[in-house]
Order: C-alpha cells, then sequence, then structure tokens
C-alpha cells in the first residue's frame, strides 16, 4: 500500500489499494432479543420460529432463531464498522451464492471474515468493483452463513459528486 494517507472524510481504502487474498476480521456483536422483535417489526416477518418461544422449542431449532436477512444486516453493518471503505464505497452492487448453513439463536455473538476474491477496474465510474469473499462466524468458530459481495469503490484521484 501507498504512503499517502486518506482524508479525515475518508478512511477507507481506495479501488487500487484493494489487493486478491487481503483479508478483513470484523468485531464482534452479539444477537439480541431486541435485535429480534426489531427486525420482526421492520420486515413484517412474524414467524413463529423468531417470535414464539413454544413453537420454536418444538421445531427442528429448539429455540427461536434470528432472521436470516437479520444477520445478514448486522454481517454488513459489521463489515462497514471496519472502515475498509468509508468514504471510497460508491456502491453495494451485488450479492451472490449467499448461503445460511447454521442458525444463529439470540445470545450468538457473530463476526465476519473478509477476502477480497477480484478487482476489476471500471474507469468509466470512476474506480473499480472488488468481489469479496464473507463468512459470518459464530462464537464457536463455525460459518452461519456465506457468500460473495461486489462493491464499487472509488479509485484515488476520483471525487464523489
Amino acid at each position: 500500500m501507498s504512503d499517502e494517507q486518506p482524508s479525515p472524510m475518508q478512511r477507507g481504502l481506495y479501488f487500487e489499494q484493494f489487493e486478491t487474498g487481503m483479508r478483513i476480521v470484523t468485531s464482534g456483536r452479539t444477537v439480541t432479543e431486541t435485535d429480534v422483535v426489531s427486525f420482526a417489526g421492520l420486515s413484517g416477518d412474524y414467524n413463529g420460529i423468531h417470535t414464539d418461544a413454544v413453537f420454536a422449542a418444538a421445531s427442528p431449532f429448539g429455540a427461536r432463531v434470528a432472521h436470516g436477512l437479520l444477520v445478514l444486516s448486522i454481517a454488513s453493518g459489521l463489515a462497514v464498522s471496519t472502515g475498509f471503505i468509508e468514504g471510497t464505497v460508491l456502491a453495494f452492487r451485488e450479492i451472490n451464492e449467499w448461503k445460511f448453513s447454521l442458525p444463529v439463536y439470540i445470545g450468538d455473538t457473530v463476526h465476519v471474515v473478509l477476502e477480497v476474491l477480484e478487482t476489476k477496474a471500471l474507469p468509466r465510474l470512476g474506480g473499480g468493483a472488488v468481489v469479496l469473499a464473507l463468512a459470518v462466524v459464530n462464537q464457536d468458530g463455525k460459518t452461519v452463513m456465506r457468500g460473495k459481495w461486489t462493491v464499487l469503490v472509488r479509485g484515488k484521484g476520483q471525487e464523489v459528486g
């Protein structure tokens, strides 16, 4: 990476700074009762597997589980909170090959491992596409979901606006 320091308005990496194989690991976040209830209200998904303790206890999961899309949203927030695209992201472009592998229970703590799979310069957009592999990992080191994201990132010297 270059010696150039990000401006105070951005601390993210420019497109040219992403390298295949680069890994970023987020901090952890515990999924709470409030998260599940709030997401049910926001999304309208009041499925008993998420909101009814008696129903969920009789399910194959044995207890209430977080909505898969809630955990995906938490993963997005964890990834962004690392700052690696703060001030340089142009757009979130694509989710590919997303797989929900294991349930996430209320009280589980997840973190995200991101790895740069490829980069593709897009000069007409003033930067390029970065394809990231993501693994959402629980407190036991088990991958609960995984897939690929494509984000568009501003290049050095490119102004947003």
